[in-house]
C-alpha cells in the first residue's frame, strides 16, 4: 500500500528550476488574487490554472487524487452550508433583495423541512471551494518542486530566523519517516491476519487507533534521536554559517517576481476601479 510522501518531483521543469523566493512571490500573488476575487468563474479558472501547473511540473497524480478524495466531504459540506444557510452574507455580496430558489426541501421533512438551496448561495459555495483548492494546490506546487536544501537557503536569504526555517525543513523531512512507520505497522497487522481492506468501518477505526500508539512512540523516539544528533554536532541555530548550495536570483527569477508583483497589483487596481472579479450581480 503506497503512502503519500513529502518529497521533490523527479521532473525538471522551468518552475522547478526557479529559486524558492520566486515561487514564494507566485504563491503570495495567486493567494492575494484568489482571496480578492469572488466571481466563481474567475476563481474556478484560477484554480484550474494552478492544477494544470501542478500536473505540468510533475506533482504525483496519486497525491492529487488523495487530496481531492480527502477534501471531498468538506467540500460537499461547504456547498450545502453556503447554499442553505449563508443567506445574509450572500445577499450583501450580490446586492440583491432576495435569493433565487434552486431547490426547496419538502415542508413535511423533520427539522430541515422548507429549507431552500439558493442559486447565489451555491455559486458562493463554489467560489469558496475553488479558493480553498487553490490554496491547497499552491503548497505542493511550491514545496514539492523545491529541493529541501534550496528551500532552507531561500528562506534564510529572506532573513527569516534560521531556527524557524530549520524546524520547517525538518518537518518536511520527518513526514516520510512517519508514513514509513505507519506502513510498517500496517504490514505487521496484515502478516498477523488483520486485513484492513476487509474490515468494517467500526473495526477499521479500532485498528487504526491501535496503530496510532506504536506510530506515536516511534515518532517520539526518532525525534529524540534527531535531538541527540543535533547536540552532538553543536547545532547553534545561527544563520551565520557556510552553505553547500548557492542561492542567487537569476534573470528569469527576477522576471517571475516582477510578473507576480505586476499581476497582483493589476488585479487589485482593476478590482477597485472596475469591479473585476466581483460576485455576479454585485454593483
Amino acid at each position: 500500500m503506497s503512502q503519500p510522501r513529502f518529497q521533490t518531483v523527479g521532473r525538471h521543469t522551468f518552475f522547478s528550476r526557479l529559486d524558492f523566493r520566486s515561487k514564494l512571490a507566485v504563491f503570495i500573488s495567486v493567494t492575494v488574487i484568489a482571496a480578492l476575487w469572488n466571481n466563481p468563474l474567475y476563481v474556478g479558472l484560477l484554480m484550474l490554472s494552478v492544477l494544470a501547473a501542478c500536473i505540468q511540473t510533475g506533482i504525483s497524480g496519486s497525491y492529487l487524487r488523495l487530496m481531492f478524495r480527502v477534501m471531498a466531504p468538506f467540500f460537499i459540506l461547504m456547498l450545502l452550508t453556503h447554499g442553505f444557510f449563508n443567506k445574509q452574507h450572500v445577499l450583501r455580496l450580490s446586492g440583491a433583495s432576495h435569493l433565487t430558489p434552486w431547490f426547496t426541501l419538502p415542508t413535511s421533512w423533520w427539522l430541515v423541512g422548507g429549507g431552500m438551496l439558493s442559486q447565489e448561495g451555491l455559486l458562493y459555495g463554489i467560489t469558496v471551494l475553488s479558493k480553498s483548492m487553490t490554496f491547497l494546490l499552491l503548497v505542493p506546487l511550491c514545496v514539492f518542486t523545491t529541493d529541501p536544501n534550496n528551500l532552507v537557503l531561500g528562506l534564510v536569504r529572506l532573513r527569516l530566523p534560521y531556527k524557524l526555517v530549520f524546524v520547517f525543513s525538518s518537518s518536511l523531512r520527518f513526514f516520510p519517516l512517519i508514513f514509513d512507520e505507519i506502513q510498517a505497522v500496517q504490514e505487521t497487522q496484515r502478516l498477523r491476519g488483520h486485513a484492513l481492506e476487509t474490515m468494517g468501518a467500526l473495526e477499521r477505526v479500532r485498528t487504526y487507533a491501535k496503530i496510532a500508539v506504536p506510530v506515536i512512540l516511534g515518532s517520539m523516539f526518532k525525534a529524540q534521536q534527531i535531538e541527540v544528533v543535533l547536540q552532538s554536532k553543536g547545532f547553534s541555530g545561527k544563520a551565520d554559517r557556510t552553505y553547500l548550495h548557492a542561492s542567487e536570483l537569476r534573470g528569469f527569477d527576477r522576471g517571475v517576481i516582477a510578473l507576480a508583483a505586476a499581476g497582483m497589483g493589476a488585479a487589485i487596481v482593476l478590482s477597485a476601479a472596475v469591479g473585476l472579479g466581483k460576485f455576479p450581480g454585485a454593483q
